[in-house]
């Protein structure tokens, strides 16, 4: 029995391809999701918080 030793770069250069188009995509969603203006509201949100709540620790 002869054991063969498979050195075959085809799947290494497959792998490349694939991470490469993944961090493509990925990159590309970002770039996308940044240049989109999403609307800001239009009344100022404004909470209030009373004092009685608040404990002051020393």
């Amino acid at each position: 029995m002869q054991f063969s030793k498979n050195t075959s770069r085809s799947s290494n250069i497959g792998l490349l391809i694939k991470v490469f188009l993944i961090l493509t995509i990925v990159f590309g969603a970002i770039a996308i999701l940044g240049k989109i203006e999403f609307p800001s509201p239009k009344k100022d949100i404004e909470k209030i918080i009373s004092n009685e709540k608040l404990k002051i620790v020393k």
